[in-house]
């Protein structure tokens, strides 16, 4: 059963590599979706897998790569289906 996410990670979150750090975890996780930046300064996401690599991610966002300071991550069900991970450009 696919379980879909939808994230808005909050902090410092932009100009540290994150999507791209994402979307390279996502990959290894083998969850598809996808990231991008937004215009007030947050990240979104939509991720869809297996419930345990779901859970991964989700627990990875927390905290992002190095360089990044997550204040808040939000989490909602998401929809649509999805067959790679891909970074989008900002909304």
């Amino acid at each position: 059963m696919t379980e879909v996410r939808r994230l808005i990670i909050r902090g410092m979150v932009q100009g540290v590599g994150f999507r791209y750090a994402m979307a390279a975890q996502a990959r290894l996780l083998g969850v598809s979706g996808w990231v991008r930046n937004r215009r007030d300064g947050t990240v979104e996401a939509m991720i869809a897998g297996a419930a345990e690599p779901v859970a991964e991610m989700l627990a990875w966002s927390h905290h992002g790569p190095a360089g990044a300071s997550v204040d808040q991550v939000m989490v909602e069900i998401g929809s649509g289906e999805f067959s790679s991970f891909e970074q989008l450009p900002t909304a």
